[in-house]
């Protein structure tokens, strides 16, 4: 792989280096094509159809020794008559992942990695997922394609600028073998909303319904489809439907029909496979469930009522005043009496879905923006694993160095943060005094890293997403409140904090993350319960009530004759104390609060 050429090393390292505008999906298959869809102000949804090398990382070339003079070092493949079909380039440095093996298709490098791992076992390996990961590392091919060519998706783009359509189904049950779609609502980029209805309740009329759909997303075209728990129902219950009336579901821009499963966090449970969780993928557009988003802001903000779309879109001021509510299992029944309604019902649906995609899902357009993987795999990815673990394993091997694998770690157990409750009850006049990201602070003002991260990636990494984050804060400032410029600031600001904030977590997950390292974890903790014990003891000897304090920050109680202007200079002169890089700040006042056992 090419090493990054113009930009700034860690530049690269975070966004990639290929400058290629506007991609708006990449659709990658195992024998080495690949289709990247852009959006050019000029031309258009433009199509690119590419060939590249399939590609692993193996810790030893023993299993391919069988190949003989067919396995040839990358430099050589074109000094010899005819290209080889795999060829290898070892990896610099001490990483026990060190073999990049490629071939022209994915299928011929797997059979002969397998076969050679069978002879090596004595008995049949059928799948490389069977092969310890100390042994090999193995990408999607779409992802393969990005860490190769160093490309990522939007850039120069707006989350305005996709075409995003939001589809809701209306059923006459939950069960897909039994109950049937009777109704479709359909909103597309620029606010229209179509309700697509089954003329009728034979068999036939739902096919048609099915068909109707499957032309809709044709003629609009769209980059994006998304609705609320679409992957735990909407789609999975399409996807049943349409398998069930033997209706062709064309909703992808290439390949076949059909929806192609793909494993997942979360999802329903594979058919063949209880116990593997996977979601719906098609060539060429981004399938966005925005429960995910959800999930995010409130695993952060602890601030929702609940997750289902009613609740959310009520909470965030999404839902209009006059918003028609319907218990779900009295949907198909008030259709029959006041389709009407019903159509208000399913109308609002889509409505608040858009709304909600836009308030909550910029960070993960943000995040496409930097990590090589499919927009939609960012969604609902975990920013250690799903983010930063990609971004090192492009890191290293664009710069030509061995990766480490997995290991399970030593027995020592990770220390974990640091929790304080001075006072129980009711407390009057309270301050928060916030401290932003400790831990990454942490890390960066003592330079704890990885000891096996010899290029110092992950650092680099936490270092360039705070300087582009403080930035980007102070962008959305400027910008008018409402504006395209100030949602965009906001989003890149909020995926930076979810990737800075996740790099102590990175660190401490042992067994999970490639570069893990507990015992770093454990100085860069030592060092936070340090500078929590001088935040506790210093305002405390400033005269105020100690309430409760943690990472994120301190609870107090001021004293009575105290006005807004004491209370800030405490928190200024005891900010002043801590290391450079950690930043304690005023973060508000409350008339009461009430403090408690977790």
């Amino acid at each position: 792989m090419p090493p990054p050429a113009a930009p700034a090393i860690e530049d690269a390292w975070l966004w990639g280096w290929d400058p290629t505008p506007g991609i708006v999906s990449v659709w990658a298959e195992p024998d080495g094509r690949a289709s990247v869809w852009r959006r050019d102000p000029s031309a258009g949804l433009v199509r690119d159809d590419v060939r590249f090398r399939p590609w692993l990382i193996l810790a030893s070339l023993d299993d391919l020794a069988h190949l003989g003079p067919r396995l040839c070092p990358e430099h050589a493949r074109d000094a010899r008559n005819g290209a080889p079909r795999i060829t290898y380039r070892e990896l610099a440095g001490p990483g026990a992942l060190r073999f990049l093996v490629r071939a022209g298709d994915m299928a011929t490098l797997t059979a002969a990695i397998l076969h050679g791992a069978a002879r090596r076992l004595g008995r049949p390996v059928g799948h490389l997922r069977d092969l310890p990961d100390d042994q090999l590392l193995v990408l999607p091919p779409e992802e393969q394609y990005l860490v190769a060519t160093g490309r990522t998706y939007f850039r120069g783009l707006r989350f305005d600028d996709l075409r995003r359509l939001q589809l809701d189904l209306e059923t006459t049950g939950l069960d897909a073998a039994r109950d049937r779609i009777f109704l479709v609502a359909v909103r597309d980029s620029g606010g229209a909303i179509e309700l697509l209805e089954a003329r009728g309740d034979r068999p036939a009329d739902e096919a048609d319904l099915i068909a109707r759909l499957v032309e809709h997303v044709q003629a609009r075209d769209p980059d994006v489809i998304e609705n609320h728990n679409l992957h735990g129902f909407d789609l999975p219950f399409l996807a049943e439907r349409a398998r069930l009336l033997g209706v062709p579901l064309a909703l992808g821009r290439a390949g076949p029909p059909g929806l192609r499963p793909r494993a997942a966090r979360r999802g329903i449970a594979s058919p063949g496979n209880p116990q593997r969780r996977i979601r719906y993928t098609v060539p060429g557009r981004q399938l966005i469930d925005t429960l995910d988003a959800v999930l995010r802001h409130d695993f952060a903000a602890r601030d929702l009522p609940g997750h289902g779309l009613k609740a959310v879109a009520r909470h965030l001021g999404l839902a209009a005043d006059d918003r028609e509510h319907i218990p779900g299992a009295q949907i198909h029944d008030v259709f029959r009496r006041d389709p009407a309604r019903v159509r208000r019902y399913a109308a609002a649906d889509v409505a608040e879905v858009a709304g909600l995609a836009r308030l909550l899902g910029g960070a993960a357009f943000a995040l496409a923006g930097m990590a090589p993987r499919r927009y939609e795999r960012l969604a609902d990815a975990g920013a250690a694993t799903g983010v930063i673990d990609p971004l090192l394993v492009r890191a290293y091997l664009s710069s030509g160095a061995a990766l480490p694998a997995h290991e399970p770690g030593d027995g020592t157990p990770h220390s974990g943060a640091a929790l304080h409750l001075f006072a129980a009850g009711v407390a009057h006049r309270v301050v928060k005094a916030d401290v932003a990201s400790l831990y990454p602070s942490l890390m960066r003002e003592y330079r704890i890293g990885p000891a096996r991260d010899r290029l110092g990636v992950l650092l680099a990494i936490v270092d360039r997403l705070v300087e582009h984050r403080l930035a980007a804060k102070a962008r959305g400032r400027a910008a008018p409140a409402g504006s395209p410029e100030r949602y965009v600031a906001e989003a890149m600001s909020a995926a930076m904090k979810l990737v800075v904030n996740s790099a102590y977590g990175y660190l401490g997950a042992t067994g999970l993350t490639r570069f893990a390292d507990v015992h770093a974890a454990n100085r860069v903790t030592q060092h936070g319960r340090a500078v929590l014990a001088l935040l506790c003891r210093e305002l405390a000897a400033r005269g105020v009530t100690l309430l409760e304090a943690d990472t994120d920050g301190v609870y107090f109680a001021a004293p009575a004759a105290w006005t807004e202007a004491d209370e800030r200079r405490v928190v200024a002169e005891v900010a002043a104390l801590l290391p450079a890089r950690v930043h304690l700040e005023f973060d508000g006042r409350y008339a009461a609060m009430l403090s408690h056992e977790p």
